[in-house]
């Protein structure tokens, strides 16, 4: 599918949940650059010198500081700005502070994700919804190969349950209410381990990483021979926006789950990720410290993207190893001094340009 099937967002009303996030910061600065008129609706950033604050959004987007658990609010927003298209990315994304909130974390990722499909159940003006949950949707069975969209869901920790309830609740709200909608495209994604710029999440091997090489302290590394599915954030992205594009203009044939991810035989493990930053910043060390008393976490999930490949046209651009190098690149970028507004929409270019 090429570029200029992005150019569809162009004056387009466009409503996005967690626009104060990690992804949701990169979307809503790559929904503007297509020329959307972009409204976030979240939680005030989370996290000191966000990439939400540092790109200064405020000032381009129509910001409202909201909780998706907060139905009502949540409504009234959206029958003011009557968006075409809804990006769901408002969640409790972090797995180990499930484990210490789990009721939160069903209250946002559940609750709050129905307030969502309710509110657009509302609002006939939107044409396209495109609701993000995880890979962890999947009930992980240590599989050497990758989930389909139709393998079984569920949760060993209230993180993974939190999404697969999700998914479902995605799925009764699709086949009793959205597919009598003609004129409505609704798809559900799983993507994997995102990693980028900006991110300044806790418990996360490159905010952990950029953390100890700011500070010229070593890398701990808890589960380091863990594999996951990293890839660039801007890959997934750009399969929400190819998503949305295709579900506006063919709801039936593209409504339905979809996952992306990087090709399966790319996986690294969180040691190798670790090595990888370091030798790009120049220097550190690693230091491996294993928590006994850690919460359980599984050490391999990988995803199938035969169908985003084959029906969407869609494949991931950046390898793993480029997107570790594009990602520390950002980090030393501002450390030298660069804005990472001007750094950002740099990755986003070069990205699309390939």
């Amino acid at each position: 599918m090429s570029s200029e099937t992005l150019e569809i967002y162009a004056g387009k009303r466009v409503l996005l949940t967690g626009h104060t996030g990690f992804k949701g910061s990169w979307l809503a600065l790559w929904l503007r650059e297509l020329a959307a008129e972009v409204t976030g609706y979240a939680l005030v950033p989370e996290y000191h010198n966000s990439h939400y604050d540092l790109l200064g959004l405020a000032n381009d987007i129509d910001h409202r500081i909201g909780d998706i658990r907060d139905r009502g609010h949540l409504e009234d927003v959206i029958q003011e700005t009557q968006p075409e298209f809804v990006f769901h990315l408002a969640a409790q994304a972090l797995v180990r502070r499930s484990y210490g909130d789990p009721k939160t974390t069903f209250d946002t990722n559940v609750g709050g994700s129905v307030n969502l499909l309710e509110a657009v159940r509302g609002c006939d003006t939107v044409r396209a919804l495109v609701y993000i949950t995880s890979d962890k949707a999947y009930r992980n069975k240590e599989w050497l190969w990758g989930y389909r969209e139709n393998d079984e869901l569920g949760g060993h920790d209230p993180y993974s349950a939190s999404k697969a309830a999700a998914e479902l609740a995605f799925m009764a709200f699709q086949h009793s209410y959205f597919a009598q909608r003609a004129n409505l495209g609704v798809a559900s994604t799983r993507a994997g381990n995102v990693i980028g710029g900006g991110d300044w999440a806790s418990d996360r091997i490159i905010p952990d990483c950029m953390r100890a090489l700011r500070d010229g302290t070593p890398i701990r590394l808890r589960n380091p021979e863990a594999t996951r599915p990293w890839q660039h954030v801007l890959d997934p992205l750009h399969g929400y926006l190819q998503l949305g594009a295709t579900l506006w203009s063919d709801p039936n044939r593209y409504s339905g789950p979809w996952n992306f991810g990087p090709e399966i035989d790319k996986g690294l493990t969180v040691h190798q990720v670790a090595e990888r930053a370091i030798e790009i910043w120049g220097n550190g060390m690693i230091v491996h410290e294993r928590d006994e008393d850690a919460p359980f976490e599984h050490r391999l999930l990988q995803v199938n993207i035969d169908k985003a490949k084959l029906e969407l046209g869609w494949r991931p651009k950046w390898s793993s190893e480029r997107a570790i190098a594009e990602t520390v690149d950002w980090y030393k970028r501002l450390a030298g001094g660069a804005t990472a507004k001007e750094t950002s929409k740099m990755q986003i270019s070069a990205f699309m340009e390939e």
